[in-house]
This record gives structure tokens, C-alpha cells and sequence, in this order.
């Protein structure tokens, strides 16, 4: 059981009174109500609700980032389903709902921020530690949203406060420069707002903004390729390093021997999770939807777990299957490779079933009690190996033993000087369904590399793009942004 509300979606919604068919019109929304904090239990329900916007987060990450690299073949002759356009590289994806969605959900997380950040005063929270507190949580969920927005399409409009529709219309997209200095900034106050541990279990502490900003770092240090995004070639790998160091040298987090233990639904928040998604399982109904996303809607018929649907499989990438070595654990533990009906009938396609458990379903496929990590120990101590490989401080030894240790626990044999193409070759086998293999490429300055070899080998159903081009390393900004108002944004390149 979690100790954070933001599990109960409906009760959280309800702090907020303005309508959703607005809320996706512009980037903005609504205050609830300019008098609905009058106490700190408001400002704790309204935090709550910052939280909420994380829930999506799981499903769009597997869409945006695991879909669209080589980690997947998720397609079909049909072509019918939104994840298909994003597999195949689509130039006409600004209706695409998984486009729009993506914006909308960081939008309005960014929202609620603004809303609490706005009202939050000495007056209603009188107690110092408590309002720093639930003023760390609000920039450190805003730059979560933000750093999103950034890395998904590049220039985004910035909102410090809350503006009405009216002004929302008169604010153009920032460059992603301007947008990365308020999610610096937002980091920076986090880390000296929140406290090291939290009460309730889940949410963010000074550690998390740590590791989140160095991640920030790293991603505005990668190349630029010519295009508006998020690597700027700023080369800030020491200052990523410096904060890698303090959260692995001072932070609370240690060393999983198993590597099925980091996701087991009995061993939540253990000390390999810096900051992850809460969900509550026990049948309620508010549980996780991503173990039942990445899997087949008739494989959970045949298994039991009732729910309609055809035949779809999100296919995972045979590159990804052969690159894990022999006796690497981590293959069968994260895909399953077919499954037989319920008439009896095997399905070769293998498929991501890493946070699957049907021993603990909840009312159908899409509730699951499983949290779903953002940051996780491993993740730290692989982007301290990427910083040092990037040329700042440190040795080949220490990457070295960085990747031999998370080879060690897979059940694979210590290598030697590991580069960075070796290290993102690691990382895609350990962060395999966790939504962060594209923006490893991207970061790494290896995406155009990877996915042109890749396209043409992988692609038996001739349904993919030949050749990728630079300018799909951002998304199109959604279709209906572009019709609030004529010429406040501009398409991004490379989409219709």
C-alpha cells in the first residue's frame, strides 16, 4: 500500500474544477478556485494533484521512446493503431494522439505546479519547513514536465504563473535554451527545498532533483544535429559528474544483487528506486496501466485476466533479443517470447513482460499494483560512466567497473574498455521497457547511427521510413496547438 494519494485519480481530479475539454484546447487551464487554499492539508491535496499528471507517464514514455527506437518492431500490415505511426516514423503525425496526449499531460502538470507555486505564502503555510517542502515538490514536478516537453518536441511555450487562455495566446514557444534555465532553476531550488528523506514514501527528495538535474546535464551536453532540441553542445559532463558523485557517495541508494527484486511487486521503493511512480494494486482500480500496455490483449485471455481485444502485438526488436549475450538473465525476465492462446494457437512474437506478475492482477489487465521507476540507482551510476566517457573527470577503470558490476548481476563475464557505444549497448539490455532507450540515443549522439543500420535490417513488413532524418529526433507540436491561434507556433521540420 502507498502512502501518497496521487494513487486515487478521482479524488485528486476533483481538487481541480475547471474543465478538461479546456484543459486540451492551450497549454494552460484554469485555477480551481482562487480561494480553495485556505490551509496546509489544500496545499498537500493540490501537491497530490501535481503528482497525479505522473500517472500517463509510463504508457507515453513506452510509446514515444521504446516504440520509436530500435528496442521495437511494433507494426503491422494495417498500420491502423497511433503507436504504429510513431514506429514507422510518419511524417503526419501532428494529429497523432499519443502526440497530443504527451503535450496536454505535461501541460497540465505544469499547471498545477504554477497553481500551488502562485498561492503558496507564509500567510496560508506558516511553517517554514513545510512550505519549502511543498515548494521543492512543485519545481521539482514542474522540471520533470518541463525537461519531458523539452526532449519530446524542443521549443515549447514557457509559463513561470499561471496565465488565463487570453494571455496563453499571446506567448510563443521558447528556444529550448530558455526552457532548460527554468528547469535549472527549478532543480537547483528543489535540491536546496527538499528535505534528503520524505515521510511519505514517493515523493521527491533532494537526491531525486540531484540526479534528475544531472540527467539534464547530460542531455544539453549531447549534439545539436542542426535542429532545435534538446542537446545544446554545452559540454557540462563535469557538472553532471559532481552530482552523480554526491547522490552515489552521500545518498541513501545501494546495490540490488537481483536484478528481478528492483520490480518485484514485494519489494516497492527498495534502494535501487531514486524516485519512481506510485500505483496502488489490492483491486481497486487505480492501479498501473503499462504491465497490460506493452503485452497482448489475447495473451491475458489465455493466461485468465479477461479482457477484449484482437490480436495486436507490440513486437519487440529481434536487434534487442540477439544482443543479450548467453545466460544474461535479464532477457526472459524483461520479454516473453510468444504466448499460446486460448484456442491453442502460438503466437511466436515476443513482447516486453518485465513489470508483468499475473499472480497479481487487479480487476482486469490495465490494474496493476507496480510502480514504475523514473530514476533508478543503476541509472546513476551508468550516467556516471557515460559523463567520465564524455571526457570529464575520472577513469577508464571506473566505467570499467561501473558496467562490469551490472554485467555481473545479469550473469555475464567482465569486459574491457568500455566505450560509449558499448555502454549504450549495456544500457539497452538493462533499461529494456523502461522508456529510456531514445533518449540514450539521442543524448549519446548515436541515434541517426544506430537507427539507420537499424531500419533496413528490422523492417520485413517494408512499413518504415528508409532512412531517418534528423528532424524526427523532436515530435510534431500537436495539430490542434496549431489551430489556436494562426502563426503563434510554428510547425517543428520534417512533419507534414
Amino acid at each position: 500500500m502507498k502512502r501518497i494519494s496521487i494513487i486515487l485519480y478521482v479524488a485528486v481530479a476533483l481538487i481541480f474544477f475547471s474543465c478538461e475539454d479546456e484543459l486540451e484546447q492551450t497549454p494552460i487551464s484554469e485555477v480551481g478556485s482562487n480561494n480553495f487554499y485556505q490551509n496546509e492539508s489544500d496545499f498537500q491535496n493540490a501537491v497530490n494533484g501535481i503528482y497525479n499528471q505522473l500517472m500517463p507517464k509510463a504508457e507515453r514514455y513506452f510509446d514515444l521512446s521504446e516504440i520509436r527506437s530500435d528496442n521495437m518492431y511494433a507494426t503491422t500490415e494495417v498500420g491502423v493503431r497511433d503507436h504504429e505511426e510513431i514506429n514507422n516514423f510518419t511524417r503526419s503525425l501532428a494529429a497523432n494522439s499519443l502526440i497530443t496526449d504527451t503535450w496536454n499531460n505535461n501541460f497540465n502538470g505544469i499547471m498545477r505546479a504554477n497553481t500551488v507555486l502562485d498561492q503558496l505564502t507564509e500567510d496560508v503555510v506558516s511553517d517554514n519547513e513545510v512550505r519549502n517542502n511543498l515548494e521543492g515538490q512543485a519545481k521539482f514536478l514542474r522540471a520533470v514536465y518541463y525537461f519531458d516537453l523539452v526532449r519530446w518536441y524542443g521549443a515549447v511555450p514557457v509559463f513561470e504563473t499561471f496565465v488565463s487562455p487570453e494571455e496563453a495566446l499571446e506567448i510563443p514557444r521558447s528556444n529550448p535554451e530558455e526552457v532548460y534555465a527554468l528547469i535549472v532553476s527549478d532543480l537547483n531550488d528543489a535540491i536546496s527545498l527538499l528535505p534528503n528523506n520524505q515521510d511519505d514514501t514517493g515523493r521527491a527528495t533532494s537526491w531525486a532533483a540531484m540526479a534528475l538535474k544531472a540527467k539534464v546535464h547530460l542531455t544539453r551536453s549531447g549534439p545539436d544535429y542542426g535542429i532545435n532540441g534538446p542537446g545544446l553542445g554545452v559540454n557540462e559532463y563535469d557538472e553532471a559528474l559532481t552530482l552523480l558523485n554526491d547522490v552515489i557517495n552521500n545518498g541513501p541508494y545501494s546495490w540490488v544483487d537481483d536484478y528481478a527484486e528492483i520490480f518485484s511487486y514485494n519489494n516497492e521503493n527498495n534502494p535501487d528506486i531514486v524516485f519512481d511512480v506510485q500505483f496502488m494494486g489490492d483491486g481497486l482500480g487505480v492501479g498501473s496501466y503499462y504491465p497490460g500496455y506493452m503485452a497482448p490483449s489475447n495473451y491475458f485471455n489465455a493466461v485468465g485476466i479477461p479482457f477484449p481485444g484482437g490480436l495486436e502485438v507490440k513486437e519487440v526488436s529481434d536487434d534487442l533479443l540477439e544482443s543479450y549475450g548467453e545466460g544474461d538473465v535479464r532477457r526472459e525476465f524483461n520479454i516473453q517470447e510468444g504466448y499460446t492462446d486460448i484456442n491453442d494457437n502460438f503466437d511466436p512474437r515476443p513482447f516486453y513482460r518485465k513489470f508483468l506478475d499475473e499472480e497479481e492482477a487487479g480487476q482486469d489487465r490495465f490494474d496493476w499494483g507496480i510502480n514504475y521507476p523514473l530514476i533508478r540507482y543503476t541509472d546513476v551510476l551508468m550516467m556516471k560512466a557515460e559523463a567520465i566517457l564524455q571526457e570529464a573527470s575520472g577513469s577508464q577503470g571506473e566505467v570499467d567497473e561501473i558496467v562490469n558490476n551490472v554485467r555481473e548481476r545479469a550473469g555475464l563475464g567482465p569486459v574491457n574498455g568500455v566505450d560509449l557505444e558499448m555502454l549504450m549497448e549495456e544500457r539497452k539490455r538493462e533499461f529494456a521497457g523502461e522508456g529510456l532507450r531514445w533518449h540514450d540515443l539521442v543524448r549519446s549522439g548515436l541515434v541517426l547511427e544506430v537507427m539507420n543500420a537499424w531500419l533496413p535490417t528490422e523492417d520485413d513488413r517494408d512499413v518504415m521510413a528508409d532512412e531517418m532524418e534528423a528532424n524526427w529526433i523532436i515530435y510534431p507540436i500537436p495539430f490542434d496547438q496549431l489551430t489556436v491561434r494562426e502563426d503563434l507556433y510554428e510547425q517543428n521540420p520534417g512533419y507534414n
